[in-house]
């Protein structure tokens, strides 16, 4: 386990809301997150790598 962040400090890793967050939780979207208890927990490094396979490379379209 690495850093563990809570869901604000997630959201702004992520650049989101804490809203948004909480809404990929709700319907099982976004990053995994931990339950400690009431508590809901990030594991930075599981972060680091959700975003690293959402990455999305594109190449420039000849017009």
């Amino acid at each position: 386990m690495g850093d563990l962040l809570n869901p604000e400090q997630a959201a702004q890793f992520l650049h989101v809301r804490p809203q948004t967050l909480a809404c990929w939780r709700l319907y099982g979207k976004g990053p995994a997150f931990a339950k400690i208890g009431r508590l809901v927990r990030y594991d930075r490094r599981i972060l680091e790598e959700w975003v690293n396979r959402n990455t999305v490379l594109t190449e420039p379209r000849a017009v």
